[in-house]
């Protein structure tokens, strides 16, 4: 992990990444929600007996497996990435992120497969509650699958359970309950399904919304929207309790993506939540206001983050300069620390490899005193920490002001939906078929924050994105950049049209009104 950095090759290799995961997002979080959606709908067909709950559950089914189907390629690309372009990081961690994404494979993935057959060919095949059962196992499958990459992913965000062996200058896994259950992997999984399962919920309140505006399939269109509200009111206010806990554990884990998140360049105690606001282009952390102008609820930031109303919440500055009344050491210091453990390292290998035991011992002593600070090591610019503020806060608030709105739409569309006024509301109608897109908006936004907000680590203080990637041709990382903006392009309107086309055609067994 040492020598020359293509900063080209780092900058491709990021943005192919990011396509990918951009795209691959865009399908994973219907099949995390219909999934479920649909068991809850074939769980009351089996339980009433009523065949217009069967014609709903396959219907939706349909739109679910062709999700499904065209979501599996594009995971299949991001995971190999990691060996193609982020070897280094590969190598650091393999023996850690490699577990939770091989169980993923084995067991979570398997099952999902294995019962989505009967669940898609087993109607009047097998019973209907091995029918059903499979659905629900389906449904469980993919949140498993989930699970296991965001487990892995919330290693990244916050390393645990683990440390680094200097004798093969890799991380080893020391305790895989610890990097199961840890807060953030707990956290981030929760909200992050239950987010999923708000734009699936959206998916079928705009779909049905159509048809009650086409006054086609009438009792689907009603039916599906009242358990899609249900379902969506109580995922999204579990959206917002998650989101809290997230707030709290970026605050202790992520000072740096929290400042950024808020746009917060001057620490300070009693620290306002930003609720709507514009950050000056010039904008930097020796600037004492960088807002055009912006709307804050008091104390707030400071209540979220540390529980405490008139709490102290760092700064950019604070972070980057050091804050000694505060004790937060300085970026500086952080780097000659880690650049004394690099050398350290190195020492104690060639030590070691001589089998000269006094010298290697007090070469790795001293590593192991600096080993916290290695990732700074590799940094050349104490601001190089500094995400890009922009992206990341409006990101965050534009997730968060979405949040709030989806609440308040599914409150709206339930009661309406309960009154049966709502297939009368043709302008409301309008409105909640224009609502799909935000749903993947503000999923799409709470990756950014989480992924951008995080910059320049690839693993949390240990390891930066400028060392992790592979020592390839940049020009072979644009090469296949572009072919994958085409094919996940190709991919995405390919989904779509048959999403439409299947949508317009309608549930098999003519018009039920």
């Amino acid at each position: 992990m040492t020598g020359t950095i293509d900063i080209a090759l780092v900058d491709w290799s990021r943005a192919q990444f990011a396509l990918t995961a951009i795209y691959h997002w865009f399908f994973v979080p219907l099949t995390l929600g219909l999934s479920f959606i649909i068991a809850i709908m074939e769980s009351i067909y089996v339980r009433t007996g009523k065949e217009e709950w069967k014609r709903i559950t396959k219907f939706w089914m349909k739109l679910f497996g062709i999700n499904f189907a065209i979501g599996v390629a594009t995971g299949i690309i991001l995971e190999f990435e990691f060996g193609t372009n982020w070897s280094n990081y590969s190598w650091f961690v393999g023996d850690i992120f490699g577990a939770p994404l091989a169980i993923e494979g084995i067991f979570a993935f398997f099952l999902e497969s294995t019962f989505i057959a009967v669940m898609f060919f087993g109607w009047n095949k097998v019973s209907k509650k091995f029918h059903l059962a499979s659905s629900w196992l389906v449904a469980f499958g993919a949140s498993l699958s989930a699970l296991w990459i965001l487990v892995a992913n919330s290693w990244m965000q916050y390393p645990v359970g683990m440390h680094f062996n200097p004798e093969t200058a890799r991380s080893e896994m020391l305790n895989f309950w610890e990097v199961l259950l840890s807060p953030v992997a707990v956290n981030k999984f929760l909200h992050t399904i239950t987010s999923s399962y708000v734009v699936a919920a959206l998916f079928i309140i705009c779909v049905s919304a159509w048809y009650l505006l086409k006054k086609r399939e009438l009792l689907l269109a009603k039916k599906s929207i009242v358990i899609a509200s249900v379902f969506g009111l109580t995922s999204a206010l579990f959206v917002a309790i998650t989101g809290d806990g997230s707030s709290y554990l970026v605050a202790q884990k992520q000072p740096v993506k929290l400042a950024a998140m808020e746009g917060l360049y001057q620490g300070k105690e009693g620290a306002g939540l930003i609720i709507f606001g514009v950050p000056r282009s010039d904008a930097h952390k020796d600037k004492e206001d960088n807002f055009h102008f912006k709307f804050e609820v008091p104390k707030m930031l400071s209540l979220l983050g540390y529980r405490q109303s008139d709490a102290f919440v760092p700064g950019i500055k604070d972070l980057v300069d050091g804050n000694k009344e505060k004790n937060i050491i300085p970026v500086t210091e952080k780097m000659q620390k880690g650049r004394l453990a690099i050398s350290a390292l190195g020492s104690f290998r060639n030590f070691y490899k001589m089998n000269n035991k006094t010298a290697a011992d007090s070469a790795l002593k001293v590593f192991r005193e600096n080993s916290h600070y290695m990732g700074y090591g590799y940094l050349n610019d104490p601001d190089s920490i500094i995400p890009n503020v922009p992206l990341t806060f409006y990101s965050f608030h534009i997730m968060a002001g979405l949040g709030f709105l989806f609440i308040l739409l599914f409150i709206v569309t339930l009661y309406l939906s309960i009154k049966n006024k709502l297939s009368n509301k043709k302008f409301l109608l309008k409105i909640l078929i224009c609502f799909l897109p935000l749903g993947f908006v503000a999923s799409e936004s709470g990756w950014v924050v989480a992924e951008v907000g995080r910059q320049p680590w690839a693993i949390q203080d240990l390891l930066p994105v400028s060392v992790a990637t592979t020592h390839i041709d940049a020009t072979a990382v644009m090469t296949t950049f572009f072919l994958f903006a085409v094919l996940f392009t190709i991919l995405l309107i390919a989904e779509v049209k048959i999403m439409l086309t299947q949508i317009k055609k309608g549930p098999e067994g003519g018009e039920n009104v």
